[in-house]
Parts: structure tokens; sequence; C-alpha cells
């Protein structure tokens, strides 16, 4: 399973960066494919993005609210949500930890040999503010004398943007070395603090500051697929947490907000069968250290 998921977070980042003529053009990709957004973070301005990153379309939709209702349109797109929404309704926060690339790039990064710590418990919930904050109310509430919001998250804090976009397009297009400022070294030191962030904790930017893992997390005890934890055959030892690339004490009660479901703890770490996943009602559980086939029941 874990080297499925791999494979799978590799096609993944591939698809969603699939233009390979950016070196020759200079340039990002604003075809048709760009009209559609990518269930992971990955940003609208990396010259190889195919697609459309989903916190910068719910700002950018935001952003012109105001203007559209004083010129008489009372009606916003909200097919980005409604994506979410749907995503977020069948897997929870499973494309975390599957198709995500930057989520790939912390895991990369965090096997570096290095001793490893825990972040507060308390941090976990700055995402949901970052989230309120920076992808709703500041595009609406923070305008230009014409009614127009900006893109918050994008243009102060995303260090996926930085990396993908901001570094990139530096050398891509020398011009815009005179735009340097203030802003962009900002912008750079959060990208270097959290890539070092990465060596020592497990998924930093996912588990404290990640808008979009924020909105998928709070499907996670709703979702049709869902974690199910068996206390009775739970003994405690612990190896699901050690295992956990987001550090979820999974025996302390399953779907909590920080499970990105990428199985590991099912398929690997659990010897006890204490825990399953349960798909729209139907129980699945592990297979037996015997090589048994996995038992479906209704659950």
């Amino acid at each position: 399973m874990w080297n499925l998921r791999r494979w799978v977070q590799g096609v993944a980042t591939l698809v969603s960066n699939a233009y390979l003529l950016f070196p020759f053009t200079r340039n990002i990709y604003q075809g048709r494919l760009k009209s559609m957004c990518v269930p992971g973070l990955n940003c609208y301005s990396c010259p190889a993005a195919t697609g459309a990153c989903p916190l910068g379309s719910i700002q950018s939709i935001l952003s012109t609210v105001r203007p559209s209702f004083s010129s008489g349109r009372y009606h916003i797109s909200l097919y980005v949500l409604g994506m979410l929404g749907l995503v977020g309704s069948l897997v929870g926060r499973m494309p975390c930890a599957w198709v995500c690339p930057f989520g790939l790039m912390q895991e990369l990064i965090h096997k570096i040999p290095s001793r490893k710590f825990e972040i507060p418990q308390a941090l976990i919930y700055v995402k949901y503010l970052i989230l309120a904050l920076f992808i709703f109310l500041l595009p609406v509430l923070v305008v230009d004398q014409f009614g127009y919001g900006m893109t918050w998250f994008c243009k102060y804090i995303c260090p996926a943007g930085t990396l993908e976009a901001g570094i990139p397009m530096m050398f891509l297009q020398p011009s815009l070395r005179e735009l340097i400022g203030i802003l962009y070294y900002n912008k750079l030191i959060i990208l270097v603090v959290f890539l070092i962030l990465m060596v020592f904790i497990r998924r930093p930017f996912c588990r404290s500051a990640c808008p979009l893992g924020a909105i998928y997390s709070l499907f996670n005890k709703v979702s049709i697929f869902r974690m199910v934890h068996d206390p009775d055959a739970c003994v405690l030892c612990k190896q699901c947490y050690r295992d956990c690339p987001m550090g979820v004490r999974f025996y302390e009660g399953a779907n909590q907000v920080d499970c990105i479901r990428c199985l590991k703890c099912y398929q690997e770490s659990c010897q006890y069968g204490a825990i399953s996943i349960e798909v729209a009602g139907i129980l699945v559980r592990p297979v037996p250290k015997g090589g048994e086939k996995k038992e479906e029941i209704p659950a």
C-alpha cells in the first residue's frame, strides 16, 4: 500500500504539472485545462501547471463579489466550493495523502536524517484561522477603490506558490527581477522556514497552515470513506502514531482532523486488527497476518 501511494503521488504530481513546453514559451500555461481545479495544492502560476489551485480560485471569486453585486449581477461561481465539497464528502482529507504535490515534497524532505520533533497540538488549529481570514474574509472585506479584493493567501503566505511559481518565473522571465521587493523576500522567508521545519517535523505546513487541508478535514467524520477504530482490539502500542506522516494518535479516536487516510496504519502499522476502513457502511477489515482475504460485513 505504501509503495502504491508513492506511485499515485508521483503520477498526480506529473499530471498536475504536465505542461513541459514552459522552458520554450517562458510563460505559464493558460489553456482550457486551467479552468478546472486540481484537488491538491498546486500553484496556478507554476509554469508547468495544467490546472488551477482551488484556494486561488476561491479567493479570485470572492474578490469580485462586491463589484459584481454593485453592477446588479447577484450571482457568483461556486463550482470550486462544490468540487471541494464533493471530494470531501466522498473521501474527506484523503487528497492530501494521495494527490497533493506539496504534501509529497514534505514527506520526502522529512526522510533527511535528523532528530525529529512534534508540534504543539494547539498549532493544528491555526490553519482554520488562516482559512477564515485569508481565504474568505480578507478578499471580500479589504478592497480597492473599485471594490475589488485580492488573493491574500497566495500573495502573502503560500510557500507552494513561492516554490512552484515565484522562484521559477524569476529565471524564465529575468525582467521580473526588477520587481523583487519586501513582499517577495517575505514569502521566500516563509518558504525557507517551512523547508527547514519539514526536516524535523512531519508535514508541518499541512498540519499547521494549509487552508485546503482545513477544508477537507471538515468532512473527515461524515465522508463516505472513513476510518474505524476498535478500542477493544487496540493494545495502545502506539505504532500507528509512530508511523503516521501527520502524527495522528489514532488510538485516541478515528477520523481526526489531521488524518489524511494514507492507510499506512490500516495496512502496516496495526498488528492487532484495531484499525479498519468503512466505505458506504461496509466495514473492510485489514488482511490478517495469515494472509486471509479482507472480510466485508455490514457496519
